[in-house]
């Protein structure tokens, strides 16, 4: 466990990194010329290059991190115009009332889910690429458009459990080689993502309405949610790991870390 823990901590370098510049951003005194969004932009900026030039993450991840922080910049998009949470603070990179650096918290999980391949040596088994993709391609439209659509994230997380009930994802531990589902793994991923929204909000990151006077959590129904949610990064990561190799992604194959 104590192992497990240490390669679990590695994988969350940049996520760590973000959640202390919000924590230095929210300490920083009011009136300053720049605003809190802005510098954490910078912020995130730099410590993906700084990630990039120590080699904590290779050019392909870089990549994976990019795609994850324009999709999320697209999800958060949708959701403070409908009112789901705001960016209550003004800044010069806002868009749509989203700051830039918005996407970067989902890029944060890119990053986690990235490492964690490399430093865990994952490797799927039973894995259906084309039926989980789709889903999961599903699944992210589904949360942009529920809000004027029938919510059919439910049925998705069915079907999402029948694709996926026969991929067993294995992982080393020092010199052990383990394996859980990998519906398991959304499940327990989709805990801590839940978790690190709690901190993440307290720290002012973005604000849910119920959180404008004073802050409360997060409601635990949003565990779900990145439960279903996480599943797009595990794809998003698994094709790039695919084109790395220099072959296709193809139905029944084995994605090796």
């Amino acid at each position: 466990m104590l192992v497990f823990g240490w390669i679990q901590t590695r994988a969350c370098v940049f996520a760590a990194a973000l959640f202390l510049g919000m924590a230095a951003a929210e300490a920083l005194p009011d009136g300053l010329p720049v605003s809190r969004y802005d510098l954490l932009l910078l912020y995130g900026v730099a410590i993906t290059a700084l990630g990039y030039a120590m080699r904590w993450e290779t050019g392909r991840e870089v990549a994976v991190v990019a795609v994850c922080h324009l999709l999320g910049f697209a999800f958060e998009a949708v959701k403070v115009q409908v009112g789901s949470w705001s960016y209550p603070e003004d800044a010069l990179t806002k868009v749509a009332g989203v700051p830039l650096y918005g996407g970067f918290m989902y890029a944060a999980v890119g990053s986690y889910v990235c490492r964690s391949w490399r430093l865990f040596d994952l490797e799927l088994s039973g894995y259906r690429p084309r039926a989980t993709a789709v889903l999961a391609a599903l699944v992210y439209l589904n949360f942009l458009s529920h809000h004027w659509l029938p919510d059919a994230r439910w049925v998705l997380a069915g079907l999402l459990l029948l694709a996926t009930g026969r991929t067993w994802v294995a992982y080393t531990v020092g010199t052990i080689r383990l394996r859980m589902p990998l519906s398991l793994a959304f499940v327990l991923i989709g805990f801590f993502l839940w978790v690190a929204e709690n901190l993440a909000t307290y720290l002012g990151a973005w604000s849910y309405p119920h959180q404008l006077d004073v802050w409360s959590p997060v409601p635990v129904t949003k565990w779900a949610s990145w439960a279903l949610l996480i599943s797009v990064t595990v794809v998003i990561a698994r094709q790039a790991r695919e084109f790395r190799r220099g072959r296709p992604a193809r139905s029944g194959s084995t994605a090796a870390g």
